[in-house]
């Protein structure tokens, strides 16, 4: 399909994710908000009709910092449904509705990819099974070694803080086994080249697995056989990077609280964790609705709101946009970044 010509600046696909959810509503808030710039070139890729229907709930019920389905350029997609089961409907229209924002970013050399939440349930009911959209973009893509990156830009200080998970969406007693110092080393060769569009010498940290990083085999054993010497071997051949870690997971994360709020304390560019909870609980906790996902590792940019479909609150006018502004600017900042597009 061939979109309007522009004079904006670049194209930035949204697609709007399960639609029994909140995906369609934060994008009608986000995209009134004054915090997006308005030389931004959007496509949103769903159903025109069921945003116009979102439209309308939220007008009904108060809401007018909206932004009208009618002024928008959607690529509108109706995908047949079964009147048997509603949840798999959403399922596989959130997820054809990925398939083909991918396929329009990537005919776009300066454009970006923002993601609304899905429901990795619903997207096995309808017989699509993913983990997740990151994995979705990495088979998409052909690329093997991909991050899910959390970053979020402090409000108060403007220091970027980043987590990296090592491990994604998998069961807590697979980790250790899916851990390895191949799989360590790639994350953070990732990392490293992100970060180094930023700043020229970054400072990495990475948790332990368990805690008090195995207090030397005491609490746990992966450090001591195999992890030190992993960061050690790394760290030779990357001089540049300040590497730090294993460190005790319980206290890693304390001077990313310091540098989110006060602009003199000792920053940081990122720290490795090793699993998903083990890095999102800190993010979502100092970050709050400012934290942002992105996969890293693409040949584009991709970032989604850090939070869920959030179906008790659907339709009820209420969920906070924050998280999809911040997805919103930060794939224009990523994007305009040359350094890191170089990267992938």
């Amino acid at each position: 399909m061939n979109f309007q010509n522009t004079n904006k600046t670049m194209k930035l696909v949204l697609s709007v994710g399960d639609e029994s959810g909140i995906g369609p509503e934060i994008i009608l808030k986000a995209l009134c908000s004054n915090e997006i710039p308005d030389n931004i070139d959007f496509i949103l890729v769903g159903s025109k009709k069921k945003l116009q229907n979102t439209y309308a709930n939220l007008r009904s019920i108060g809401l007018r910092n909206i932004v009208n389905p009618n002024n928008l350029q959607i690529h509108d997609l109706e995908i047949s449904s079964s009147d048997n089961d509603p949840q798999s409907n959403y399922g596989n229209s959130s997820f054809q509705y990925l398939a083909k924002a991918i396929e329009i970013v990537k005919q776009y050399p300066n454009s970006a990819l923002v993601t609304g939440p899905i429901c990795k349930k619903s997207w096995s009911l309808a017989g699509h099974y993913f983990s997740g959209q990151t994995e979705v973009l990495a088979k998409s893509c052909g690329v093997k070694n991909v991050g899910m990156l959390f970053t979020a830009k402090s409000p108060i200080t403007g220091w970027r803080f980043n987590t990296l998970l090592a491990t994604t969406h998998i069961a807590l007693c697979e980790v250790p086994k899916k851990l390895t110092t191949k799989l360590i080393h790639t994350k953070l060769d990732l990392f490293k080249d992100f970060c180094n569009a930023y700043t020229n010498n970054p400072t990495l940290k990475v948790a332990g697995l368990n805690p008090h990083a195995g207090e030397e085999g005491i609490l746990g054993h992966e450090e001591k056989d195999w992890l030190n010497d992993a960061l050690i071997t790394w760290n030779e051949k990357n001089r540049s990077i300040k590497l730090l870690g294993p460190l005790s997971p319980d206290s890693c994360w304390n001077s990313s609280v310091k540098a989110w709020s006060d602009k003199n304390a000792e920053k940081h560019d990122g720290i490795l964790a090793m699993y998903h909870d083990q890095g999102l609980i800190p993010m979502k906790v100092i970050a709050l609705n400012y934290s942002v996902n992105t996969t890293i590792g693409l040949p584009f940019i991709r970032t989604s709101p850090d939070h869920g479909t959030g179906f008790d609150i659907a339709g009820k006018g209420i969920a906070q946009s924050q998280s999809m502004i911040e997805a919103i600017k930060a794939a224009i900042e990523m994007t305009n970044n040359s350094r890191l597009l170089n990267a992938h």
